[in-house]
């Protein structure tokens, strides 16, 4: 059951709200200020937030960015009688998902969590399969295909393939692929990452018949998966 945290003042529309997502099959908490809301918010980890702005003790902008701060990740929703573009403009670059303008309508501010909260959802799940032009890399069994040609990888080759694909046709540095796949690993250097590499352009040279891709070194850069050969492209 997702938990929703109202931040209103107004003790009415905080019940209205309430009642209305209790009876949606939401788990419900309340608050109606700055301290409250930041105190739920770290006790009860909610799955989003609906936040006025106009508060007692403060702004709900400052729960917004506390919260965005912090690395909450759910969605938050402003509530408020502010119609002004800027002020859409200013909650939205605060990091918050949606704007709704009272007075308002309980079933579209229900509908707008509730898609906000998929989209969560569908974010959060692992990718399991990579493309990047006719490359195509699945995740789960660790095999990457081009066409009829094949080649399975070990865990960490995947994991270095996926990165090199993710950012096709540019150069990734020695050390952001040191960072990403070997941080914390006591007595590593940066020459594990060409050991990979390595490993990587042995089990891609089939493909290079096919018109296939190619790892290149770009000297002072780093490494890059070369998609530009016309057979691969098109």
């Amino acid at each position: 059951m997702t938990r929703v945290l109202i931040v209103e003042d107004d003790s009415d529309i905080r019940a209205m709200l309430a009642r209305g997502l209790e009876a949606e099959g939401f788990s419900v908490g309340v608050a109606g200020c700055v301290d409250d809301a930041l105190t739920s918010a770290r006790d009860e980890a909610p799955g989003a937030v609906v936040l006025d702005i106009t508060l007692p003790d403060g702004s709900g902008h400052d729960v917004c960015r506390s919260l965005r701060e912090g690395g909450y990740p759910g969605p938050i929703l402003f509530l408020s009688a502010r119609d002004e573009v800027r002020d859409r403009a200013e909650g939205l670059a605060l990091g918050a998902d949606d704007y709704i303008v009272k007075p308002f309508v309980f079933d579209e501010l229900l509908a707008r969590l509730q898609t906000h909260l998929l989209r969560r959802k569908e974010s959060d799940q692992p990718r399991t399969i990579v493309t990047a032009g006719k490359l195509v890399l699945d995740l789960n069994i660790r095999q990457v295909s081009l066409g009829d040609a094949t080649a399975r990888l070990t865990p960490r080759e995947s994991e270095l393939l996926a990165l090199l694909m993710d950012k096709a046709n540019q150069p990734v540095s020695r050390g952001d692929i040191f960072d990403k796949l070997w941080a914390g690993q006591g007595g590593l250097s940066l020459n594990v990452v060409d050991v990979y590499v390595g490993y990587l352009r042995t089990k891609l040279s089939d493909f290079v018949r096919f018109g296939g891709p190619v790892i290149v070194t770009v000297r002072g850069r780093g490494f890059m998966l070369d998609l530009r050969g016309q057979d691969f492209r098109h």
